[in-house]
């Protein structure tokens, strides 16, 4: 059985004392042993500044970045509605 956890939008609210803190613990525990996945939008070159801690920044992103496979999504967002088409053809008759 696979276990992992997953982390959706990571880094979309600042972190306070606690929650840096819980962080750690979450991810020192499962480091090297269990799956850890990250989705986030915020570039991972500031992720460092998002913790506030550099301490505690530098311990996660240590655990984070000791085993890791990056996958980088480039191109339209998925979740944009498409835009209806302004050129709708005229069925009705004249």
């Amino acid at each position: 059985m696979l276990r992992a956890t997953l982390l959706d939008d990571w880094g979309m609210s600042a972190l306070d004392v606690q929650a840096r803190s819980d962080l750690l613990e979450i991810i020192d525990d499962r480091a090297a042993s269990k799956a850890t996945i990250i989705t986030s939008q915020l570039p991972i070159e500031h992720w460092h500044a998002w913790v506030g801690d550099a301490t505690i920044a530098d311990a996660i992103l240590d655990r984070l970045m000791q085993k890791n496979h990056r996958l980088t999504l480039t191109g339209e967002s998925l979740r944009q509605k498409p835009k209806p088409d302004t050129k709708e053809k005229n069925t009705q008759p004249s």
